[in-house]
This record gives C-alpha cells, structure tokens and sequence, in this order.
C-alpha cells in the first residue's frame, strides 16, 4: 500500500473587485475498500465556512460562498490518502457477445452507457472499439484493456491541443489531447461496445525511482499530479481502472478524487462570481509519498499541468463562472 500527503492549491486573481462568489469543490478523496481518506482540510482566502454533502456517485462535495468584495480567491485541499493495491482484470471475464444476456446487471448503470456533451458517440470512435476488438480475445476484459492500450498508441500527449470545453471531437481529429481528452475518448469506446464506465478525477503520484526512464515518461504525459482516467464495469467481474494516458491498468500510483459521466460532472472546482473583472487561473498540486517501501519518509513534489478554463471574454459580464 501507498501513503500519499496531498496539497492542491487553486488561485483566481482577478483585474477587479468582484463579490458574490460561490462556489462547489470536489477536492476530498474517495473512502472506499481501496483507498483511505486518513485525513482532509479546505480552506479559503478570504476565510468562508464549508458545508458538504455526499452526491449520488458517493463523491464528497463541499460549498462555500465568498460574498464580499475580493480581488483574489484561494483555495487550499490537504490530504492524507492511504492507497491499496488495485484488483486486475481477471485474464478470463465475459465474452462481448454474451452481454446481451446481462442486461438487468448492466442497466444498474444506465447513466453511465448514455452519451453526454464530452462523450458522444462518434462514428470514429466504432472504429477505434472495432479494432480493438479484433486484437482482444472477444471477452470483455479483454476488450478494455486493448482499447485502453490503441489509445496509447494512436494519440500523443500536448497540451493546448484541446481545450476546457473540448469534446471527443478534436481529440479524435488532431490525434492529440491531454488526459482528460483520453479518458473521454476511452469511455466513449467501452460505452459505445456496452460496458458502463465512469470518469475519474484524481491525481498521478510521481514515480519514486526518478532513473526509471519509462516512470519520468508517465509522469510527464500524466499531467504530471492532476490527472484523469476512467473505470469500466465487467459484468460478473466488477470495476476495474484504466489509464490510456499510460496505456495500461492504474496501480498504487493513483489516487481518486470522483466519479462522474465525464468531466463536467466533477470539475475540481466551479463556481460563479458577480463583477465585470476578468480572471486569473493557477492551479499547484504537490504529491508526497508519506513513507517508502522501507518505511521512510520520501519527501517530492511536483505541480500540476496548467488548467484550462475559459478566457475571460467568453464568459458572461455580470456573472462569471470559474
């Protein structure tokens, strides 16, 4: 098991007074049998008092209004997440013709088979699953993990090729992207062939062995702490989490913050404002992996890749959303 210290920090700066801030933050990790949340703290410059709730998907969500003017807003997320050891795709699960005969297990999820704004079902994405079925083994196992693997190997990692707003549609196009872009492109694949599958919103913790090559690599095309990936339901077998960013399963390395149909259901933080100044955005993430193999304590950070929100003339005057 993994023990990671986390802190993310997120900054609007903003070019005049603004008031009326109010806002909703998934930033506390998931608790569940494979991954602990040992401890967590929000807060907030200028101070506001939190309330939270637990949403439909079992994620935490926290509130919190800012109603004076302010110039600047800053939100600070402190975690200690203890990580276990993920479950693997079982090499043999059920074959993708036989899914049919699982329909009362598998519309459990409707919500997570529909299409949404960021996951439409694309023609091009028939022929990425179409291809990835011919080189799996026909089970549905199989399947994700050869869809999560073309991924990888089709698209290459840059940023500033899409944008917040980006759907599948100019991922598939450019054949670039950047996490978030992956994980979309994925679920639309696993969706698109039957499987339910959720979004992930978490961080990558940074590879300790920093002469690895291939583990500087993920961290680099990881987006280096704030990451995103997706899960897929196997009927009979249960959730399983894939990474196309790296091209595989995820491991001990990943730490969850939410579950959502794409991204929009679990941006990091949202909110609106009232003022006409435009803003700001700066996001830091520092990932420390509380102790090592031999039990010492291994002190790293690293930040996060530059978030991408609306300019600030695509947003509307009087209230702006962050």
């Amino acid at each position: 098991m993994n023990r990671y210290r986390i802190l993310h920090v997120t900054e609007f700066q903003y070019d005049g007074p603004v008031s009326e801030s109010y806002n909703q933050v998934w930033l506390r990790p998931r608790q569940d049998e494979q991954q602990s949340c040992l401890s967590f703290r929000l807060t907030t410059t200028p101070h506001s008092r939190a309330s939270s709730y637990v949403d439909a998907m079992g994620n935490w969500v926290h509130r919190f209004n800012v109603v004076a003017e302010h110039r600047k807003l800053r939100v600070e997320a402190e975690s200690v997440v203890l990580v276990q050891k993920p479950t693997p795709i079982p090499a043999e699960t059920l074959r993708l013709d036989a899914l049919k005969d699982h329909t009362d297990e598998i519309d459990e999820y409707y919500d997570l088979l529909a299409p949404t704004g960021y996951v439409p079902h694309s023609p091009d994405v028939m022929e990425l699953a179409r291809c990835a079925e011919e080189s799996s083994d026909g089970s549905a196992g199989s399947f994700a993990l050869a869809a999560t693997s073309l991924i990888f190997q089709r698209f290459r990692y840059e940023k500033g090729a899409t944008h917040v707003h980006s759907s599948i549609h100019d991922a598939l196009q450019s054949g670039a992207g950047v996490c978030q872009d992956f994980a979309h492109v994925l679920l639309a694949s696993l969706r698109m062939r039957g499987l339910p599958a959720r979004y992930v919103s978490g961080y990558l913790a940074p590879a300790r062995d920093v002469g690895d090559v291939s583990k500087s690599m993920e961290d680099v095309i990881g987006g280096m702490a704030s990451h995103a990936w997706a899960e897929v339901f196997v009927p009979g077998a249960g959730w399983f989490g894939l990474d196309p960013t790296i091209g595989r399963e995820v491991d001990m390395r990943h730490v969850r913050l939410a579950y959502g149909r794409d991204y929009g259901d679990v941006a990091p933080v949202r909110g609106v404002y009232k003022g006409h100044a435009g803003q700001r955005l700066s996001v830091d993430v520092g990932v420390r992996p509380v102790v090592d193999d031999e039990g010492f304590e291994v002190k790293q950070e690293t930040a996060a890749e530059p978030a991408r929100v609306p300019a600030p003339e695509d947003l509307p005057q009087q209230q702006q959303q962050q």
